[in-house]
């Protein structure tokens, strides 16, 4: 492997340019019209204008894709997140192509990425799960059949989904009809597959998952888990780790059930397991993420493993280079999603960035593709950059993160920049009382 095409753009896009150069491989960045400007496309040795601005005639555009591959001579592709980064087809069709597709195989991803599928293969593997159905919904009766029988209120959820879209929480039978045809409509919209799948809807879990890195010879290791509970309409917001709430052991029991999950499908590279988490601090299996996380960088802060690096030299044919004995869990970290958005009604908020400084200091890191003069175009997510602290403990973590977001000047659009400050020092947060339900029950968002 010589040279890397990255099929995404924005800071995850950066971020493997970053390790690619660190290990001196080539790389090649594609770009819509849109992002003509964007950091990604200068930071790169080769760029290529792959399309529009419209994400299915660029990003998601899977000849232009492989075009660019073959004439800049790439022997490899990384998918980052997003956009093609899940799409099983899009593997294969790398495979097909004789280029390195920096993921799981198309058939690891086929079992493990669609929802109901990936239920199933868990429930093999032994991991525990919360009451719902093993197949696709039928249609509305059969939807409401089922609810009747795991008891109100429950979840619909995309099979193929992600990112939180396609979900909706019905608590009783009346709801049930509108809810089931709103959640396939947005499930064909988002995904290209309308399938549905009902389980028991938790009122305030926590959201906890296991990072996972393995190699092409049968080594899997887990890197301790994230707590991703800070969210808005199923949307991550904050994410930290360790979870404040788990003891050593506890950590081993379901990153065993994480690594027992990866071992019984054969499966390579990077990998998130994703749990549900009650009040008793029994999980249930949601599903698993078969890419590189937006919070990978908090694990990196926690263990010192360069996950993209990584993942790199797994798709290479390497051995890892550590076990799960040498994984260690020191200190805190935090992450902020900083968004170009308003920070009180969440609408997104593009333009021109007049003028900008990013926080520094000892453990405090900026991983984001934004620069003095870039315009913020309307096209894609609203993400512009995460900030990323590390501490000994939570506590000295939450301050740090307070004193960076103060730092942190974005002129010329909005941000979400003071949300963030709000959440932080509201006590459920603080005291690590939170759970997905957080910002509604606080009142930073209205419940739906």
């Amino acid at each position: 492997m010589k040279k890397i095409l990255i099929a995404n753009r924005g800071e995850i896009a950066i971020r493997i340019i970053r390790a690619c150069k660190e290990l001196g491989l080539s790389t090649v960045a594609v770009y819509s019209k849109a992002d003509e400007h964007s950091l990604h496309a200068k930071l790169a040795d080769e760029s290529i204008c792959i399309g529009p601005a419209e994400s299915r005639r660029s990003y998601l555009n899977i000849p232009a894709i492989m075009a660019a591959a073959e004439v800049s001579g790439a022997d490899a592709i990384h998918p980052g997140y997003g956009f093609l980064s899940e799409n099983a087809h899009f593997a294969e069709v790398c495979r097909k192509c004789g280029i390195e597709f920096i993921g799981p195989t198309p058939e690891q991803m086929r079992e493990l990425g669609e929802k109901v599928s990936a239920r199933n293969v868990a429930r093999l593997a032994g991991l525990p799960f919360l009451p719902g159905s093993k197949e696709a919904l039928a249609d509305a009766e059969t939807a409401r059949k089922m609810a009747r029988e795991i008891g109100y209120p429950v979840i619909l959820k995309a099979s193929g989904g992600g990112g939180g879209r396609g979900m909706k929480i019905v608590h009783n039978d009346a709801d049930i009809d509108k809810s089931y045809q709103n959640c396939r409509n947005e499930a064909a919209a988002a995904f290209g597959n309308s399938e549905v799948y009902i389980e028991k809807y938790l009122e305030n879990p926590r959201h906890v998952e296991i990072q996972l890195m393995a190699d092409k010879h049968g080594n899997v290791v887990h890197l301790g888990e994230r707590d991703c509970s800070v969210q808005r309409r199923h949307q991550k917001v904050i994410e930290e780790g360790p979870c404040p709430l788990l003891t050593p052991k506890e950590r081993e029991k379901i990153g065993g059930y994480a690594v027992a999950l990866a071992k019984h499908v054969g499966y390579h590279g990077a990998g998130t397991v994703e749990f549900l988490m009650d009040d008793d601090k029994n999980v249930y299996f949601m599903e698993m993420n078969t890419r590189i996380q937006v919070e990978h960088p908090v694990t990196e802060q926690i263990t010192g493993v360069d996950l993209v690096r990584t993942q790199i030299l797994v798709a290479m044919g390497e051995k890892l280079s550590f076990t799960q004995k040498d994984i260690q869990i020191k200190g805190h970290a935090i992450e902020c999603r900083i968004n170009a958005e308003d920070p009180k009604s969440f609408a997104p908020w593009p333009g021109q960035i007049t003028s900008y400084s990013a926080p520094g200091g000892l453990g405090v890191r900026v991983d984001g593709f934004i620069y003095h003069g870039y315009t913020v175009v309307p096209h894609y997510d609203s993400m512009i950059a995460k900030l990323i602290v590390w501490a000994e403990t939570r506590e000295r973590a939450i301050r740090k993160m307070e004193v960076a977001l103060g730092e942190y000047l974005i002129d010329g659009i909005r941000t979400n920049i003071p949300f963030h400050k709000e959440v932080l020092a509201h006590p459920e947060f603080r005291e690590g009382r939170h759970s997905t339900r957080f910002l509604e029950r606080a009142g930073f968002v209205k419940a739906k």
